[in-house]
This record gives structure tokens, sequence and C-alpha cells, in this order.
């Protein structure tokens, strides 16, 4: 019976992070490679020097696949960001959300 319990609360919890849009397969190596599309505004390490640029560095990664995603659909409007956005696959954006999530 606890095994079934075990069974049942894993897949709840992936469920979860899948609608969510959480990937428990993000490559954070790869995600740090990508996020070199970043650093010139939001900083080498997810940390911006400019006063109108967020921090990336330690975010959710919950909130940073959403907000990159609003930002490619059309959601989220700036320029800069709908731009880069655009060259990004569901692949990248997990894998971008993993590296900064664990700085």
């Amino acid at each position: 019976m606890t095994i079934l319990k075990n069974y049942f609360f894993m897949s709840i919890l992936l469920i979860s992070f899948t609608a969510m849009g959480v990937s428990l397969a993000a490559d954070v190596a790869k995600g740090k490679e990508k996020s070199m599309l970043c650093s010139g505004c939001h900083g080498a390490d997810g940390i911006s020097l400019m006063p109108d640029i967020p921090n990336l560095a330690s975010q959710k990664e919950a909130y940073l696949i959403k907000s990159i995603k609003d930002f490619r659909n059309g959601n989220r409007k700036n320029p800069m960001m709908n731009s880069v956005a655009q060259g990004l696959s569901d692949e990248d954006i997990a894998n971008l959300a993993a590296y900064f999530s664990n700085l």
C-alpha cells in the first residue's frame, strides 16, 4: 500500500510540474551556454547592473518559464525581449530557467 501511495504522490507531482511548464529534464549546463544571449542586459551571472532591467538569478523556475513564454507569445510587451524570445524553443526556455533559478 505504501508503494502505491508513493507512486500516486509522484504522479501528482509530475502532473503539477508539467502543468506549470517546469521541465524535469532541463539542462543547467545548456542553460548556461544559452544565457550569453541574456548577459548583455541581465548581467553575466543574472545580476543586472541597470536599474530598469530585472535580475534573473535565483528567480523561481516556473516564473522564468512563464515570463519568457509570455514574451515569446506576445502576451508581455518589450521589443528587445519579444525579439530574443522568438528565437527560443521550449527546451531553450526550460534550460535557461533551470540555470538562472540555480544561481
